[in-house]
């Protein structure tokens, strides 16, 4: 498993918690912020939380972030890591979305897609990451890296992910 320089504060609603019916396709989220120090180094990984494998990730998922840099142009690659090493071969960082770019703000507020390709919508978690080609079982963290500058600015980074397991 991947170490993180940050993790989130997981918020869930109390209602997942309740019994729900039993069907299957029932709405879930992750829901997760995350509060950067003024600088954060580039190649420093953001570790937003765990989701099941053959979660189904739906395309109303986003991210959303303050202008995070003044100077440079840093940008936010997302990924997905092994739990207890279930991938067959290694973390894929960039397997979401990539080049997102941090000190956008205007772009940021609006929220930005989580996956990058809408093609990709409504496929298994597990399927994003290059070297599977089959559901590993477990868990998969979901983490972001920072890469091409470091941060300059302190500021939020929240991440809405919305999935279904089948």
């Amino acid at each position: 498993m991947a170490t993180f320089t940050y993790t989130a504060a997981e918020r869930r609603s109390h209602l997942l918690t309740a019994v729900s019916h039993g069907g299957a396709y029932g709405v879930k989220v992750l829901q997760s912020v995350i509060t950067t120090a003024t600088v954060v180094a580039q190649n420093a990984t953001i570790g937003f939380g765990r989701i099941p494998s053959n979660a189904r990730i739906l395309g109303s998922s986003r991210l959303y972030w303050d202008d995070l840099s003044n100077a440079a142009s840093p940008t936010l690659n997302m990924g997905l890591a092994a739990v207890n090493g279930n991938l067959v071969q290694a973390d894929d960082p960039d397997a979401l979305n990539d080049s997102l770019d941090l000190s956008a703000v205007s772009t940021a507020m609006a929220g930005n897609l989580l996956i990058k390709d809408i093609v990709n919508l409504g496929l298994p978690a597990w399927d994003y990451v290059a070297s599977e080609t089959a559901d590993p079982g477990g868990e998969l963290e979901v983490y972001g890296t920072i890469i091409g500058a470091a941060t300059a600015i302190a500021g939020e980074i929240v991440l809405e992910l919305y999935y279904v397991v089948d």
